[in-house]
């Protein structure tokens, strides 16, 4: 992993996620964190740990970017090549220890994929 300057803010961030194995949205990350700063920090804090290989992201079903704690990555290569999982009734979003195939395509050279998964969670879909 890269170095990050362990600021207080950058220091907050990263103990959220430590707390959790969840993925986090970045508009409840900066309302969570309205209080101790700015949006336009919080975003550039998440950019900078994606950048590092500590954070990865994807964009949920509602459009909206959401982040998770990256599992062996670095500064030079993310490998968090996963599906994760939506719930459409509570919104909890999680990563899944899934493995999924990207096809080989010719004259292509796929760099990122994403597959994302909505329904509803174990907790959700009990009757």
């Amino acid at each position: 992993m890269g170095v990050v300057r362990k600021t207080k803010a950058v220091q907050k961030l990263l103990d959220i996620f430590e707390k959790t194995d969840l993925a986090m949205s970045s508009v409840s990350l900066v309302k969570d964190l309205e209080d101790s700063m700015n949006k336009t920090t919080v975003y550039r804090i998440l950019d900078r740990l994606e950048s590092q290989g500590l954070l990865h992201s994807f964009q949920g079903f509602d459009g909206v970017k959401w982040y998770a704690k990256c599992q062996g990555c670095s500064k030079e290569h993310h490998n968090d090549r996963h599906p994760h999982f939506q719930c459409r009734d509570c919104g909890k979003t999680e990563c899944l220890s899934a493995d999924f195939n990207i096809p080989e395509l010719s004259k292509h050279k796929v760099e990122y994929a994403q597959l994302l998964l909505t329904g509803q969670c174990a907790d959700c879909a009990q009757l």
